[in-house]
């Protein structure tokens, strides 16, 4: 056993691939230790927040203030202005503007601003725009050149009688050290459509995926184990009956199966664990039909009539003298079904049939939710991105350690 170890340590593919899949399981254990925020909690009002680190607007005026000789005019001007009317902007740079539209970077606010600075004139010509709508570029431009000036913030509060009374202003040479700040928070993959922070959603998604392909990969690899060992070396009747029940499992698609299955259950009924176990049940075919030829080729050999003649029973053979000789192989196939549960959960959620969607969260989840709300379509890459690269990483991982062991034990592919 320790030189088998030994050697399955000794494989770089191996040990690569148990390194990814040991640093995310890791991580998702102690990432809860630090974060201990409910990973469906709905920070944000809004949908999509960007990544970064957000700071309380009203505590970043009460708090101390430091002149800085560093003046802050206009800031991003860009970001500033509505998604419409840059749309707007664009549109009549290009109609009454004289900008090319090929060499306007759509992505490029500040860019924007500055054309729309150097090119928009109130009395240009504007055939076909209607009045109401000069009148609206009218006022968009002189907003945009208060935005562009060095004005002074005005602070003021309500007084007796309900009128709006200054009590202070804010020159664009103050700053906040964001250390002064207590009300801050950072999302470091920003938040949902549901105003979820994105990472620890990501973190926990990760750990109920993780948990259903282990459990799916037990039950699959038993299941197939068990009928393997008794079909191949009892034969017979009961391997007639084994096999004519593996080979229907297999002519039927296993995902058709799981999408009958998971529906007719009910959305209120999909917890992890019935998951789990459906995927499990639908999916131990080809372990079965494999440990069975392997099973097969070792029923005959000297030590397996040794023990038949010695008076052994069933259970001590197939236990003692048969499977230590196929252990390896079942280890490389429950490797292979926990990648095969992954992504049978993933595939199963992004057509609405995954888990209560109240309750927990998956990463097939998450791919759902991402593409329901059109995250792909309005850039939030941080929704579904990592997600995906997780996904990649974990069926990378595995099928490694799974490249790494049949070296290893597979003589015809040893170096």
């Amino acid at each position: 056993m320790k030189n088998t170890i030994k050697n399955v340590f000794h494989s770089p593919k191996f040990v690569m691939g148990f390194i990814i899949f040991f640093g995310i399981l890791v991580f998702t254990i102690v990432y809860p230790w630090f974060v201990v925020a409910d990973p469906l909690d709905m920070v944000g009002q809004g949908n999509f927040f960007k990544p970064g680190t957000y700071i309380s607007v009203r505590d970043t005026v009460e708090t101390k203030h430091y002149v800085l000789n560093i003046t802050a005019k206009a800031g991003n001007v860009g970001d500033r202005i509505e998604a419409d009317d840059k749309a707007d902007m664009r549109d009549w740079l290009v109609k009454y503007g004289g900008v090319s539209q090929e060499t306007m970077d759509a992505a490029d606010d500040n860019e924007l601003v500055a054309l729309w600075v150097e090119n928009y004139d109130p009395k240009a010509k504007q055939k076909g725009l209607l009045a109401s709508k000069k009148k609206a570029f009218v006022r968009l431009n002189t907003e945009i050149e208060k935005l562009m000036k060095d004005a002074d913030l005005i602070l003021a509060e309500q007084n007796e009688d309900g009128e709006l009374e200054s009590t202070g202003t804010i020159t664009s040479k103050e700053y906040v050290n964001t250390k002064d700040i207590d009300n801050k928070r950072t999302l470091v993959l920003g938040t949902d459509n549901f105003g979820r922070d994105v990472l620890t959603e990501l973190v926990a998604a990760t750990k109920n995926s993780l948990r259903i392909g282990l459990l799916a990969g037990t039950v699959a690899t038993l299941i197939g184990l068990l009928l393997g060992l008794l079909s191949g070396y009892i034969g017979g009747v009961f391997d007639n009956v084994i096999i004519f029940i593996t080979n229907l499992f297999t002519v039927i698609p296993s995902f058709v199966l799981l999408i009958l299955i998971t529906y007719s259950v009910g959305q209120n009924a999909r917890g992890l664990t019935l998951m789990s176990v459906v995927i499990g049940l639908t999916s131990w075919t080809w372990t079965c039909r494999s440990v069975r030829s392997q099973v097969i080729s070792l029923r005959n050999r000297d030590h397996v009539n040794l023990s038949k003649l010695s008076g052994h029973s069933l259970m001590r053979i197939v236990l003692t003298d048969i499977l230590p000789y196929v252990a390896s192989y079942v280890v490389m196939a429950f490797i292979l079904q926990i990648s095969s549960g992954i992504l049978s959960e993933a595939q199963l959620s992004m057509l609405g049939l995954g888990p209560s969607t109240t309750k927990t969260a998956t990463l097939g989840q998450m791919m759902n939710w991402a593409t329901m709300y059109s995250a792909h379509l309005n850039g939030s890459w941080w929704a579904y991105i990592p997600v995906v690269m997780v996904i990649a990483l974990i069926s990378f991982s595995l099928n490694l350690m799974n490249t790494g062991l049949d070296q290893v034990f597979n003589p015809q592919l040893r170096d």
